[in-house]
């Protein structure tokens, strides 16, 4: 696999086991038939309980069924999963970063024994609900509303302690098969409103999981929305170490970081099939890994991709020292997803006609990556967001 600068043989004892156990498992229950999956709009559902045997969700995570590796231990292991399959490893990002991150960090303790093991074993599958039909890169201007349920709160009121949620969230991973939505919403019962963070068990009254169909992208992922009609959640559901857009920033933050990797995996797994073709093809008497053309797009797209793991490295080093800060896991995202959508497009050029099979991953990497590219903040919201850091002026306004 291609590391031309041999960032790999820095890795310790652990960060190679899980590396090779995420590779061999892509290898052996993911590309086989990730390509059926993608062209039949199906999540391959029986690897879910597959990648918690195997501890791949959350494992940077600390207690609770949870080893606490190394952050580039898990840097490895989203960039593995990715190179199968992009909704392969935005299964495991959002049970991990998204749902037990935010337990693990906000909730309380009842709720991380109750759901952490469950969740990090793969016997629980959670979903995180921050964006709406209406808001997308501005989730501060959410619609879905959470009102206390006392007897005494008017609209929706319950006679037990707790809170009814009203509204909709859009373009959710893992909903279609979730057991717990952890959904965002706006307290209009305090005069403040604020964010807070609610655990909702699908299948609680009120909640429907509906899936999105007709993707042209993400195929082989479970995506849908959580609709909330009057659905009562116990006041002990509510994430109580948290309140405002911190909360679901912090959780975007820990996504985004294991995003910049995966789109490693997913264009380093392009470049070894248009290097395997370019020396197996012959045409005109030779291989067409032997003509000047090609061998330049291999040298740029190595190049490339090796700038994106070099990147991908140090933002290991900064989180594991806790220096991390959001912006510099903006730029990450925002220039590896870039990298990874151009260079699958370079190689399934490289592919010709054969390209656009499912028989070789280009094309279907190339249609995830434009999904990649517009979730968890969009190109231009990361450009904005490193422009105001850069600058002080916000562009937001």
């Amino acid at each position: 696999m291609l590391d031309y600068v041999g960032l790999e043989a820095d890795l310790d004892e652990e960060e190679r086991m899980i590396r090779d156990t995420a590779r061999e498992f892509v290898a052996d229950r993911v590309k086989p038939d990730i390509g059926d999956h993608f062209e039949n709009g199906t999540f391959p559902e029986e690897l879910i309980g597959e990648m918690g045997d195997l501890g791949f969700y959350a494992p940077n995570l600390e207690g609770y069924g949870s080893p606490n590796v190394s952050e580039t231990a898990y840097g490895l292991l989203m960039q593995e999963l990715e190179a199968g399959d992009s909704g392969i490893r935005s299964m495991a990002s959002v049970q991990g970063a998204l749902v037990m991150y935010p337990i693990r960090a906000f909730g309380s303790e009842d709720q991380k024994e109750r759901w952490l093991p469950d969740l990090g074993s793969g016997d629980a599958v959670g979903c995180f609900g921050l964006t709406e039909p209406e808001h997308g890169s501005d989730p501060a201007s959410m619609e879905t509303t959470a009102e206390r349920a006392d007897g005494s709160a008017g609209r929706g009121a319950h006679d037990a302690d707790g809170y009814v949620l009203n509204g909709a969230k859009t373009w959710i991973t893992n909903a279609p098969i979730a057991d717990l939505a952890l959904v965002w919403a706006r307290d209009v019962s305090d005069p403040d409103r604020p964010i807070r963070g609610f655990l909702v068990e699908t299948e609680r009254e009120g909640v429907r999981t509906n899936e999105i169909d007709g993707k042209l992208s993400m195929r082989a992922s479970a995506t849908g929305e959580v609709a909330l009609d009057d659905a009562f959640v116990p006041a002990a559901n509510v994430l109580p170490g948290v309140s405002g857009m911190k909360g679901p920033l912090s959780c975007l933050t820990q996504a985004r970081y294991g995003i910049a990797w995966g789109a490693v995996g997913a264009a380093r797994d392009c470049f070894e099939a248009a290097r395997e073709y370019a020396t197996d093809r012959e045409q005109f008497g030779k291989p067409i890994g032997g003509f000047q053309l090609q061998q330049e797009k291999l040298a740029e797209m190595a190049t490339r991709i090796t700038t994106a793991q070099l990147l991908a490295h140090r933002l290991a080093d900064l989180k594991e020292r806790d220096e991390l800060r959001p912006q510099q896991v903006s730029m990450a995202k925002r220039n590896n997803v870039r990298m990874a959508r151009e260079q699958a497009g370079v190689a399934r050029e490289m592919l010709g006609g054969n390209g656009i099979t499912t028989d070789y991953p280009p094309m279907r990497h190339r249609a995830n990556m434009e999904t990649v590219y517009t979730y968890e903040g969009t190109h231009d919201i990361h450009s904005l967001i490193l422009g105001e850091d850069l600058t002080g002026i916000a562009a937001f306004e």
